[in-house]
């Protein structure tokens, strides 16, 4: 199983604008260079994100985009159904009937298991628990050199 771009680059983005909810609204232009993603792409990312109710824009000169929420309140299960859409491993976990031998197909059931996996891992992180990984992995580092 493979995260899209948009997946993988959305999350970026809003652990950038996480680490900067304090400090206020950043613009697309400063996401996308230090997080290396063109602003195009960037701008589309965020109004997925927008859409969902995940980030919110602020208007004027020193205007961007800001979370909606504080980071420990959103949710990386709707993070990611929200950028990746529903996170399937095979498409008989969400339809059974997709495929005439569900009744007692065992590799059906460790697909089940393994969405339930994904699914419950995402359940437990916030994007408040990422902000808090990159302050250790910060300090960490500073400790090191």
């Amino acid at each position: 199983m493979k995260l899209s771009t948009r997946t993988r680059y959305g999350m970026r983005a809003l652990l950038e604008l996480a680490l900067a909810y304090k400090a206020g609204p950043l613009q697309i232009k400063t996401i996308a260079e230090h997080q290396n993603i063109s602003n195009k792409y960037l701008e589309q990312l965020v109004a997925m994100l927008k859409t969902a109710g995940l980030v919110r824009s602020i208007r004027g000169p020193h205007g961007g985009y800001v979370l909606s929420k504080a980071p420990n309140e959103i949710n990386l299960v709707d993070v990611f159904k929200t950028l990746e859409g529903p996170i399937l491993t095979v498409e008989c976990v969400d339809d059974e009937n997709v495929c005439e031998n569900n009744a007692d197909c065992i590799t059906r059931r460790l697909w089940v298991e393994i969405n339930e996996a994904i699914l419950n891992v995402l359940g437990k992180k916030t994007i408040g628990d990422l902000v808090e990984m990159d302050e250790k992995n910060r300090a960490k580092a500073s400790y090191q050199i």
